[in-house]
């Protein structure tokens, strides 16, 4: 089942045409990952001190649908698709509620599959993803 967050598209997140940014749906899913490990208990700050070790992006493949526009609301979702011992790879979408299908549900804007590896937080070198963290996403 997939992490969601809402989003309310504001002024910020436009560019000159009044639709979002498109770079900007990698803001909006980088705030749903966090807030799905937020809500599996794990802090990003915290683990980095705990473990000494932070995930970063190392992949991202984004497709546009439809664009937001200033006002919209979206539903932002997180779901973990694959799980290896030094990475993971995240399907995200970004769903409009403003726009809605005639069935009622919301319609898909962007899709995306971004990978992020664990590493050391110091050299940056790769490492695995300390277990406890790795359960807390199955």
């Amino acid at each position: 089942m997939a992490f969601a967050l809402p989003i309310r598209i504001y002024w910020e997140d436009t560019d000159a045409g009044g639709i979002v940014f498109y770079a900007n749906y990698l803001k909006f899913f980088e705030r749903a990952r966090t807030e799905w490990l937020r809500s599996l208990g794990i802090g990003q700050q915290a683990l980095r001190e705990a473990t000494g070790g932070i995930f970063v992006v190392s992949e991202t493949t984004v497709k546009y649908h439809r664009p937001a526009r200033l006002d919209d609301e979206l539903i932002v979702t997180a779901r973990l698709q694959e799980a290896g011992r030094a990475s993971i790879t995240i399907a995200q979408e970004a769903l409009s509620k403003s726009e809605p299908l005639a069935d009622g549900s919301a319609r898909l804007l962007c899709e995306g599959m971004i990978r992020i590896g664990w590493v050391d937080a110091g050299t940056l070198k790769p490492a695995r993803i300390p277990p406890h963290v790795l359960e807390a996403m199955k």
